[in-house]
């Protein structure tokens, strides 16, 4: 076989084929695995749910999208009932301050707005600091058990009541943020 000419054509036109057959590998690879990780998500979203709601025994409804202003994406509310009263929700709430960008948490509240539980279902913070979060706001800056209309939440740092993560404060408030935003889509939704 003959060799090639070195030309810009020839280059240019070789680029073009490794960059072709790169993307077709992206794209099969793509479509292989975009129904296994949306299932994924799903699972661990309806997990997440059922975790935080404050009665584990209640049944979840239909979901409400709530619009706050500030805020592009809709939070949505999966509300749930006990005997057919509502006794509290989980709320799909996000903050996009986080260190890392967007931080996605599913809150647990009772009727009273009290925080029941939470899990953090996305987050693209630094690994060893803001990656604490999930654990770190069940025990020192334990939000479980507190109401955001009675507690501050917001990083002592800030004037707050809640200890934030050491070094790593942007977290600390997104989060903190993000629990205060399903407070008050969880009241509008309650409100309607």
């Amino acid at each position: 076989m003959a060799k090639l000419e070195s030309s810009m054509k020839n280059m240019v036109l070789c680029l073009a084929l490794v960059t072709l057959l790169a993307s077709a590998l992206l794209c099969v690879t793509y479509a292989l695995t975009k129904e296994p990780i949306d299932t994924t998500k799903n699972s661990e979203k309806e997990t997440a749910i059922k975790n935080v709601l404050p009665d584990k025994s209640a049944q979840v409804g239909e979901p409400a999208k709530v619009s706050l202003e500030g805020y592009n994406d809709a939070f949505v509310i999966y509300p749930a009932t006990l005997n057919g009263e509502l006794v509290g929700a989980a709320v799909e709430t996000y903050d996009n301050n986080g260190y890392g960008g967007k931080l996605k948490v599913m809150v647990g509240l009772s009727n009273d707005g009290t925080v029941s539980d939470y899990k953090i279902l996305e987050t693209a913070e630094t690994p060893g600091l803001g990656m604490k979060a999930e654990d770190w706001f069940r025990a020192k800056g334990d939000i479980r058990g507190k109401n955001p209309e009675t507690t501050k939440f917001s990083p002592t740092k800030d004037g707050g009541d809640i200890d934030a993560i050491t070094a790593s404060t942007i977290t600390s408030r997104a989060f903190l943020t993000s629990v205060q935003k399903a407070y008050e889509a969880f009241k509008k939704y309650q409100n309607k």
